[in-house]
């Protein structure tokens, strides 16, 4: 039985994707601080961990992979995808305190994640695994007012790129995938306040779609990887002018 560990897997995208692994026969690793919504989730399955603790925490996370690892057996995958938007604004309405927040769990979070994957995928015997860093369209074409979560993003991006040639010695491959408006609770909350605003609510796709990419990344044999993925609400402004 293949094995991965999902961050922020108490909610949105990161729920619903490690529901798809365990449907499609994975162990999961369910990790994020809300050890409650974490056992509620994993109650439903036999294949399914609950791993409370804090992404930012090095010493909390190593011991969160160290027991799904004895668990497991072997860490096959990790799916970084624990982030937070943080506080809207332009750059002189923030406080520094805003930007270390969000460079603190989208930046930080996910380094530890990957360092304690990238260890132990390269310890294991056979060597090897994947990394799946949940990175952002805000990489490439960022929103108004999102200076904070945009700059922290295009960190995953050099992310991903030097872990995937560092891990090429070691059958350690890396890739991203950049989601664009899944209706999670996030972009609910947004688009209350775009109509409150009188603004036009922003089209969204089904985070099972989202889910489902991720999925089928992990799923690539090991000769094959997804470097960059981008999977979107077809209607969304991304695509030149709209």
């Amino acid at each position: 039985m293949k094995s991965i560990l999902i961050t922020g897997a108490s909610q949105g995208i990161g729920r619903k994707t490690a529901e798809m692994f365990l449907e499609a026969g994975w162990r999961v690793g369910l990790v994020a601080r809300n050890g409650e919504k974490l056992e509620a989730i994993a109650s439903h399955y036999d294949t399914a961990v609950a791993l409370p603790a804090d992404v930012t925490d090095p010493n909390m996370m190593e011991a969160v992979f160290d027991a799904f690892v004895d668990q497991a057996g072997r860490l096959d995958a990790l799916f970084n995808n624990a982030g937070m938007f943080g506080t809207a604004g332009t750059i002189d309405t923030l406080e520094v305190d805003d930007f270390d927040r969000v460079m603190n769990v989208n930046v930080r979070g996910m380094f530890i994640a990957a360092r304690l994957a990238f260890r132990h995928m390269r310890q294991q015997n056979p060597q090897g695994g994947r990394i799946i860093n949940n990175g952002s369209l805000s990489a490439y074409v960022p929103r108004e007012g999102s200076i904070c979560y945009t700059t922290s993003k295009h960190a995953i991006t050099g992310m991903t790129r030097t872990l995937s040639l560092d891990g090429r010695p070691f059958d350690i491959s890396c890739g991203q995938i950049d989601i664009g408006n899944a209706a999670t609770d996030l972009v609910a909350s947004l688009n209350s306040a775009l109509v409150e605003a009188g603004k036009p609510a922003i089209d969204t796709m089904a985070v099972e779609d989202a889910a489902r990419s991720v999925l089928h990344m992990a799923e690539m044999p090991a000769s094959a990887n997804v470097q960059f993925m981008t999977v979107m609400a077809t209607k969304m402004p991304y695509i030149g002018r709209g």
